[in-house]
């Protein structure tokens, strides 16, 4: 499994325009053959910070989804949204829930 884990930190008056927006990306990237998981997770204590959590198969699935109309639509509707940059970090998963990588 290869795994994308994006920390966001949003300005506090867009919240609700990241949600719709990292929603639909999320949704669609579900139906993508290469997407195993997609979480979109927001912070108990600080609601203007989100963790996205995609799980694909390979690495190349995740180049894949980055070519997709949904996440370049999602890309450019959150930029000016953010009030810093986005961090991913990608990673090879040892363990993804009941089965080895």
């Amino acid at each position: 499994m290869y795994v994308v884990s994006v920390h966001v930190h949003v300005r506090s008056d867009q919240i609700p325009q990241f949600i719709a927006a990292t929603l639909d990306n999320a949704r669609n990237s579900r139906k993508e053959p290469g997407n195993v998981r997609f979480d979109v997770l927001q912070s108990e204590e600080a609601p203007e910070r989100f963790l996205l959590y995609e799980a694909y198969h390979t690495a190349e699935d995740f180049a894949a989804h980055q070519q997709t109309e949904h996440y370049l639509r999602w890309r450019t509707a959150v930029e000016d949204l953010m009030a810093e940059p986005r961090q991913g970090v990608r990673h090879h998963s040892l363990f993804f829930g009941d089965q080895e990588s």
